[in-house]
């Protein structure tokens, strides 16, 4: 009873992140929810980007690729060996999942430092990037747990639940707390590290505008890509695992 009641208050916990906010929101009104109006925008523009990316992609393929066709195939290659190092042999069908978790992350990162969401008024709030805002966070978080839960039951069937009282059944609630922390976890990493890096950014362009904020800007673009291949590997880890069962 003392597990279910901490599992229900960590999952309170995560509907009550849901209100965390910095500055003024743009808020719209969907049915009898608010949502924050200026996270779906950057998201929609985001998801564009990646469409007509991968539309351009895919228009004229050729045998040999070139230029453009090129570089995504390495991307491509790159999504793969993450999956297949961190999932193993049967990493396949998890490709678009791990590479949709990434290239959603890695875009929607860079945004916030190259875009200049600030010059688009809003009649309250201001624009930023997907990921600055921990509904979005939480949400990417969620659905990995729901992924790596779906790999799990799927390739063992009920006998995924054994996991639980492995290596020994005195560490039942720590096993169940685990599975209640890693979105907890992945989903603070990476709203921490990009509204830290978006505040830094501002301070510093509003005490010294000239020079000092461009080598900040150009350390955030380095660590946004690093927080989505962080969330991407941590999420076929945690795919890999519940397929195979080891900690």
């Amino acid at each position: 009873m003392n597990v279910l009641s901490c599992s229900t208050n960590i999952l309170k916990g995560l509907y009550d992140l849901s209100g965390v906010e910095v500055g003024q929101h743009f808020y719209w009104k969907i049915g009898g929810f608010q949502v924050h109006g200026q996270v779906l925008i950057t998201s929609w523009v985001v998801i564009a980007i990646l469409l007509g990316s991968a539309a351009l992609a895919v228009r004229k393929p050729q045998t040999i690729p070139t230029g453009v066709q090129n570089f995504f195939e390495y991307v491509l290659e790159f999504i793969r060996d993450v999956s297949q190092t961190q999932i193993g042999e049967e990493y396949g069908p998890w490709v678009p999942f791990i590479g949709t978790i990434f290239l959603f992350i890695f875009v929607s990162n860079w945004s916030g430092a190259l875009l200049p969401w600030k010059i688009i008024q809003l009649p309250h709030g201001e624009l930023a990037a997907p990921t600055n805002d921990i509904n979005t966070t939480v949400a990417l978080a969620l659905l990995t747990s729901v992924a790596y839960f779906y790999a799990g039951l799927t390739k063992k069937g009920l006998r995924y639940f054994r996991k639980y009282i492995q290596p020994t059944p005195i560490l039942l609630p720590i096993n169940i707390l685990e599975d209640f922390t890693k979105p907890l976890s992945l989903s603070f990493r990476l709203f921490g590290n990009i509204l830290a890096d978006e505040l830094v950014v501002v301070v510093l362009v509003s005490l010294v505008p000239s020079v000092v904020p461009i080598p900040v800007m150009f350390l955030g673009l380095f660590t946004s890509g690093i927080q989505a291949l962080i969330f991407a590997t941590l999420a076929a880890a945690y795919i890999g695992e519940s397929m195979e069962g080891h900690h």
